[in-house]
């Protein structure tokens, strides 16, 4: 387990912290700080009421949760957003209403988790692509549905 600093901002006053909801959970849970409701085919950032501090070679993984897509249609648009070591600004969450109602996004209510992953640095360098497994450069679909 890594030690991660939060700062709650005046408008996350109140606001549980983000917490997994279960021992064995991979993320903790983000709530909203703000209402607001979101047409079908409307996407909206939903403010989280904190900050936070990441340890480098780690990023924050902003995933969507299972209820409200199943329930609603309702899900984090750039899924997974990343949240970079470096950043210090308000975790903000991206849904979107893929359904076919309005759904009301309450204070307080869980929009959204948060994984903590580390993060291997790739040092980039040009050279010839060596392909070895017979596969080559098809992609999308290529090895068959």
């Amino acid at each position: 387990m890594i030690a991660v600093t939060l700062m709650r901002l005046p408008h996350g006053a109140g606001l549980p912290m983000p917490a997994r909801a279960s021992a064995g959970a991979a993320g903790a849970d983000l709530c909203a700080a703000q209402s607001l409701t979101l047409a079908p085919g409307a996407r909206a950032r939903v403010a989280t009421g904190f900050a936070i501090a990441l340890p480098p070679g780690t990023e924050a993984q902003v995933r969507p949760r299972s209820g409200l897509a199943l329930e609603h249609g309702v899900t984090v648009l750039n899924a997974p957003g990343t949240v970079d070591a470096d950043y210090r600004g308000e975790i903000g969450v991206i849904l979107i209403n893929h359904g076919e109602a309005p759904v009301a996004i309450e204070r307080g209510m869980r929009i959204a988790q948060l994984v903590i992953a580390p993060v291997l640095m790739a040092r980039f360098r040009e050279g010839p692509v060596v392909v070895a497994d017979g596969r080559g450069a098809a992609g999308f679909g290529s090895t068959g549905r």
